[in-house]
Order: C-alpha cells, then structure tokens, then sequence
C-alpha cells in the first residue's frame, strides 16, 4: 500500500481526534473507567446484595425483602447504632465547625509566620483519621494515660479516672473530631478575605464595635461557607469509622457503635460467617439517612444562608 493510500485512510481518524468533544472524551476517559469500576458497578452490585442472602463464599440467595424488614423489626444494635451515630454527627459537627471559624478568625491577620501557623492547625485533619493518632489518642485517655497523668497534678482523684466508661466515651470520639477543623478552618479562611473592606470602615465610620462588625458583616456574608462546612462535616460524621473501630471498638455497652462499624461487623466478623447481604441494606440505608438529612438542610439554606 502507497503512502498515499496510508494518509488517505488515517485521514478521518486524525480528523476525528481534532475534534473537540473527542478530546474531552479522551482526557475523561480515566476518571470514566474509575467512576464505573469503582463507584457505579460496586453500588449496583451492593444494591442486589442487599436483597440478597450472602456471604462471600457461596452464591447470593435472593431473599427479597427480608434483610430490611430483619433490620428494622428485629435488629435491636442497629437502633443502638444509629442513635451513637446520630448523637456524634449532631453534637460533633456544629462543635467543629464552630471551633475552626473562631480559629480562622484569629489566624485572619497579617503576620510573617502565618503561614506556618495554618499549615500547623491544618495537619490534624491530615492525620487525624490514621490509625496512629486513633492509637495515640486512645492512650491519651486510658485511665494511665497522659491526660489522667496530667489532670492528678491538680485533682488528685483524678489520677486513675475512666474516660472510656459509658457518659464520658462518647465525648472522647467528639473531641477528636473537633480537633480535625482543619479543613474547614481553611475555608472560612479564604472566604473571609473575600470579604470587601470597604464594610469594615463603613461600620468603623458609623460607630460600630468589633463585636456588632462581626455579627452584621462578617457572619451574614459568612453563611454561604457556613452551610458548605455543615453540609460536608455532617455527612462525614454520618460516615465516621476510624474514631469507633480503633479507639473503643463499640464498648462500652455498644455507646460508642457507630454505624459503619456495625456495618463492617456484619460484612467482617471476627468469628462466624458474613453477612455481606445484611451489610449491603444497612448501607443503603445509612446512604438514604444522610441525603435526606442533606435535603433538611438545604431545606433550611433559605431561611439563614445571605446570598445578596
């Protein structure tokens, strides 16, 4: 075949790679394969498995039904789980997201070694979902840990005290969590520049103390970021695991069970067959508790969130 013929025949082919739309078809390509892979195909088959009697080894058994109905009638942990999980994501978030605006609103000014100190209130929300701080942190609190060592300096009594009973165990995973305001201390730190300084020396001029300045400008023009913070930080409080599974694993008395590792417990029991099908409903339960809790709270974005 001629050189000619050759170009003639590619011809078309390279005219269809020109084009636009099959150069981003292309450059999609990746995360197109990665979605399918590993988003869409694992729900689908999570979804039938959820229907399912199954346990890894052997062949799924349709059972219909049966595992929502065993889930809601006859599953009292599950109940336990879902008020933990509940009462971490209701008390937890709005703590964190409350610490890392006062945060941002200290660290909001001009200094040399600003830089450092973001990076430096930034990293617990690196590495506060590893496993070395959940150990680190468990040690913190055992009843000869670091914190107790600290405390019965002041408070004798307090030398040998149980934070892992059932009131205080809770609390210690709370803490945690709001110690990760990383993330979104960074955030209200970049809307909080984008606030116009003209309105601070419009207040100044008319008479307006930091604290009014602070409720009648930088909160309302703050909302917006606000609610994104809740929004984020609430869905991950819903989907929290570390925390649970490694500092308490559940005990004491299931106060600490959160729900995905009641989820796992069935998927991986450490004795006994999987319930992987009974694991598939309890996460699609869990996926439509959290988007309906996202629709309340964008149900209520219109009545306190300033988009002027």
């Amino acid at each position: 075949m001629s050189t000619k013929a050759i170009k003639r025949e590619r011809a078309p082919f390279q005219a269809w790679l020109q084009k636009e739309s099959t150069a981003g078809l292309v450059f999609s390509l990746p995360f197109i394969l990665g979605f399918l892979m590993f988003m869409a195909i694992p729900m689908g088959l999570s979804l039938y498995y959820s229907f399912c009697k199954y346990d890894i080894q052997t062949a799924p058994q349709w059972i219909g039904l049966d595992n929502y109905v065993k889930i809601f009638t006859n599953d009292k942990i599950f109940s336990k789980a879902l008020g933990v999980t509940c009462y971490f994501a209701l008390v937890g978030t709005p703590l964190k997201v409350i610490f890392a605006l006062i945060v941002a609103l200290i660290l909001n000014h001009k200094s040399k070694a600003i830089g450092l100190y973001r990076a430096v209130y930034y990293l617990p929300s690196i590495i506060g979902g590893s496993v070395a701080v959940a150990i680190l942190w468990r040690r913190i609190f055992e009843s000869n840990g670091t914190l107790n060592a600290i405390l019965s300096t002041v408070f004798p009594g307090m030398a040998s005290y149980n934070w892992f009973s059932e009131g205080p165990a809770i609390w210690v995973l709370i803490i945690l969590t709001v110690w990760q305001f990383g993330s979104s201390m960074l955030i209200f730190l970049s809307s909080l520049k984008q606030i116009p300084r003209e309105l601070y020396e419009a207040a100044d001029v008319d008479g307006a103390t930091k604290f009014h300045q602070f409720w009648t400008v930088t909160l309302p023009l703050l909302t917006p970021t606000i609610f994104f913070n809740l929004v984020q930080q609430t869905i991950n409080s819903f989907l929290a695991f570390t925390q649970s599974k490694l500092i308490t694993n559940g005990a004491p008395r299931n106060s600490t069970l959160f729900y995905t590792v009641y989820q796992y417990n069935k998927a991986f029991p450490a004795s006994g067959k999987s319930q992987m099908g009974y694991a598939s409903a309890l996460a699609w339960i869990m996926l439509l508790i959290v988007s309906l809790v996202t629709i309340l709270l964008f149900w209520t974005r219109k009545k306190w969130v300033y988009d002027g």
